[in-house]
C-alpha cells in the first residue's frame, strides 16, 4: 500500500491592498514564482496547472527570484531571513541561509553571474544588503534612504549598476562591485514602488504611487525622460516589467490598467482594462517570453492579449486564503472538485485540466465551513455568514433563491434522498426539505458539532461535544429521537455514513476514529489509532472497503475497514497546515485541502 503526490493545484498570490506584488521568472522562460503565506509557488507558464510548492520558511515570504544561472532560487520572508535553494532537485535541497537585516525583505536582485545577490525592505538599522551568494560576505553598502526600501534591480551587463526605490520618494543608484553610493535622484512625488533595468542595461525605469514612470540611462543615470507625459496612469504605480528585447515595458497601476509601453517614443501602444471593482487593482506583472502576465488584487493572474485588450487570453483563479472544505462531483462524465474558502469563496476544478474558476453571482460572505452535493445536483454549503445555500450546479451560478437564512450560525450539513438536508448550528438542530427549514430542535442537553444522514433518508446521526452520537429518525418533517447514544471517545470532530449506508464513522478529539456496524444495531467494528492529534476531517472511498482521515497532525491516514492495521500513511499532507478538507475521485484517488490554500490530488496503491 502505498502513495504518491499526483497533481498540485497552487494557491494565487496573497495580497495586499496599496502593495505591489514582486513575480519572478525563469531566465529559461517556463516558470514564474509568487509568494502566499509561508508558501513559495513555481507554476509552469504555459499551463499553470503543472505547479510545485516550497515550504521550508518559518515565517511569511514576500518575495522570490531565480538566479540567472536557472538553478537557484532566493526567497526573503518578514524576519528578514533569506533562504538559497536548489531548483534541480525535487527536495529543494537548501543551499544557504543568510540574515542580511532584522525586518521584512521586499524584493531581491542577483547579478548575471550569479554570485551576488541585493536584497532590500524594512530593516532598522539599514534598509537593504548587497552579499555574495556563497559565502554571505558584504559586496558593497546600500545607503543613501531614510525610508523602507521597495525595489532593487542589478543591471545584467557589465559594468554592474545598482538601483532602489523606497518610501522616501527617491531612488538611488550605486556603481560597483563593490558596490558605492553615486547619486540620490528625488524625481518622484510619492512612494517609489518598482525600478527595473532593461534586459540590455542601456536603460532603467522607477514608477511610483504619483503615477509616473521616469526612464534614465543605464550607466551613468542620467535622466532621458518619461513614459506618458506627465502622468503614465492615473493610479499609482506598482510594478514594471520589460520585454525580453528592451524595446517595450508593461506597467500594473492601482487604476485597474495594465500598460505596454513603446519605450523609444514613450507612448503606450496598448492599455489593458481589467475591470471596475477595487479587486481589479493590478499589483504586480510580469514579460516572460511571449507572455504578458498581471496580477490583480483578487489574487488573479491575468494572461493578457494584445489583440484584444479587453479581455485577457485566459485568467487563472482560485484561493488566496485558507480553504476549509472540498467535495466532488461528477459532471458530464468529468470529475469537478469544489473548495471552499475562509473568505466565502467556492471555487471549481476540473479534476483532470486543473481548469478552474468561481461560480458566477454574490455568494457566501464568510468562510465556507461544510459542503455536499445532493441527488438534484446541488451544492449545499454551510457558512459563517449564518446561511445555507443550495446552488444549482448546471447553472454554476448562486441565487438569492437558492440562499437559507438560519437563526444562529451554522456549523456542519449533510443531505439525504429527496431533497433532505441537515444542518447542525449553534445549540441547534435543523431539518430543511426542498431548500426550507421545516423543524428545528434545541434545548437538546448538548452542544452539536457534526452530522450524517444516512443513505436511505430515514436516520440522522448528531456528534456532540460531549462524546456522545445522538441517532434520530425523520418522520414527514419531523426528526424523532431515537433514544439510542452511540459513545465516541471524546467530543465528536466530524462523522460519515458510508456510502451504502453499512457504517458510521465517528472522528474525535481524543485522535480516535470508530466505525459502527449499521445492521448490526451499531456495535463497535473497529477502533483505528494512529493521529498524533486530534482528528478533523472524515472521506469514505467509493467501494466503501476504505476510509480517509485528516489530523491536526498535518498526516492522512487511508484505513482499511476490515483492517485497522492495513493502511496508508501520508505525512505532511500539506506541510504548513492540517488538512481540512478531503474527498474521493475514485477508488484509487484522493483530494485533500489544507489552509495553504492548495488543492492536491494523491494516487493511491491499496
Amino acid at each position: 500500500m502505498s502513495h504518491e503526490l499526483k497533481h498540485v493545484f497552487a494557491s494565487l498570490p496573497q495580497m495586499e491592498r496599496g502593495v505591489a506584488k514582486v513575480l519572478g521568472g525563469d531566465p529559461k522562460g517556463n516558470n514564474f514564482l509568487y509568494t502566499n503565506g509561508k508558501s513559495v509557488i513555481i507554476r509552469n507558464i504555459d499551463n499553470p496547472a503543472i505547479a510545485d510548492v516550497y515550504t521550508e520558511h518559518p515565517h511569511p515570504v514576500i518575495v522570490a527570484k531565480y538566479a540567472p544561472s536557472g538553478y537557484y532560487i532566493a526567497s526573503g520572508d518578514v524576519s528578514g531571513k533569506i533562504r538559497i535553494w536548489d531548483t534541480t532537485q525535487k527536495e529543494h535541497l537548501l543551499k544557504y541561509e543568510y540574515q542580511p537585516f532584522g525586518g521584512k525583505i521586499k524584493d531581491i536582485a542577483w547579478t548575471e553571474d550569479s554570485k551576488r545577490v541585493a536584497v532590500v525592505g524594512e530593516g532598522r538599522e539599514k534598509f537593504g544588503a548587497v552579499f555574495l551568494w556563497d559565502s554571505g560576505s558584504s559586496v558593497g553598502e546600500i545607503i543613501g534612504h531614510s525610508k523602507i526600501i521597495n525595489s532593487v534591480d542589478i543591471k545584467q551587463t557589465r559594468p554592474y549598476r545598482l538601483i532602489t526605490g523606497s518610501d522616501d520618494n527617491c531612488t538611488t543608484f550605486f556603481e560597483g562591485p563593490p558596490f558605492k553610493f553615486k547619486c540620490t535622484i528625488s524625481d518622484h512625488g510619492r512612494f517609489v514602488n518598482c525600478v527595473r533595468f532593461s534586459p540590455d542595461g542601456s536603460r532603467y525605469v522607477s514608477a511610483g504611487a504619483d503615477g509616473q514612470i521616469f526612464l534614465y540611462d543605464g550607466k551613468t543615470a542620467e535622466k532621458l525622460g518619461t513614459l506618458g507625459g506627465a502622468k503614465a496612469h492615473e493610479g499609482g504605480i506598482y510594478a514594471v516589467s520589460w520585454s525580453p528585447d528592451s524595446s517595450q515595458l508593461i506597467s500594473a497601476s492601482g487604476d485597474k490598467t495594465v500598460k505596454l509601453w513603446d519605450v523609444a517614443s514613450g507612448t503606450a501602444v496598448t492599455t489593458f482594462n481589467l475591470g471596475s471593482d477595487v479587486l481589479d487593482q493590478q499589483l504586480g506583472c510580469l514579460w516572460q517570453r511571449d507572455h504578458l502576465l498581471s496580477v490583480s488584487l483578487s489574487g488573479y493572474i491575468n494572461y493578457l492579449d494584445k489583440n484584444n485588450p479587453s479581455k485577457p487570453l485566459r485568467t487563472i483563479k482560485g484561493h488566496s486564503k485558507a480553504i476549509q472544505c472540498v467535495t466532488v462531483h461528477k459532471e458530464d462524465g468529468r470529475s469537478i472538485i469544489y473548495s471552499g474558502g475562509q473568505d466565502g469563496h467556492i471555487n471549481r476544478w476540473d479534476a483532470e485540466s486543473g481548469v478552474n474558476d468561481g461560480l458566477a453571482g454574490k455568494g457566501h460572505s464568510n468562510m465556507v465551513l461544510k459542503m455536499s452535493v445532493d441527488e438534484s445536483h446541488h451544492l449545499v454549503s454551510c457558512s459563517m455568514d449564518d446561511s445555507l445555500r443550495f446552488t444549482d450546479l448546471n447553472k454554476k451560478e448562486y441565487s438569492a433563491a437558492d440562499l437559507v437564512k438560519m437563526d444562529v450560525q451554522p456549523k456542519a450539513v449533510s443531505v439525504g434522498r429527496g431533497g433532505l438536508a441537515v444542518a447542525v448550528c449553534i445549540g441547534q438542530v435543523v431539518l430543511l426539505k426542498d431548500k426550507r427549514k421545516v423543524f428545528t430542535l434545541d434545548n437538546m442537553g448538548y452542544e452539536p458539532e457534526a452530522v450524517s444522514v444516512h443513505p436511505g433518508g430515514v436516520t440522522v446521526a448528531v456528534g456532540g461535544a460531549d462524546g456522545k452520537v445522538y441517532l434520530y429518525s425523520v418522520h414527514g418533517n419531523t426528526l424523532k429521537d431515537d433514544g439510542k447514544v452511540l459513545e465516541a471517545k471524546g467530543p465528536v470532530m466530524d462523522m460519515r455514513f458510508s456510502n451504502d449506508g453499512a457504517f458510521l464513522a465517528v472522528a474525535d478529539e481524543k485522535k480516535v476514529i470508530t466505525i459502527f456496524n449499521v445492521a448490526d444495531g451499531y456495535t463497535v467494528k473497529h477502533d483505528f489509532y494512529g493521529h498524533h492529534a486530534k482528528v478533523v476531517c472524515l472521506a469514505w472511498s467509493p467501494d466503501n472497503n476504505h476510509f480517509a482521515s485528516g489530523g491536526m497532525d498535518m498526516m492522512v491516514f487511508v484505513w482499511t475497514v476490515d483492517d485497522p492495521d492495513k493502511r496508508i500513511k501520508i505525512p505532511d499532507a500539506h506541510r504548513l497546515h492540517h488538512v481540512s478538507g478531503l474527498s474521493w475521485l475514485d477508488e484509487h484517488t484522493l483530494v485533500t485541502t489544507s489552509h495553504d490554500s492548495c488543492v492536491k490530488q494523491w494516487t493511491l496503491k491499496i
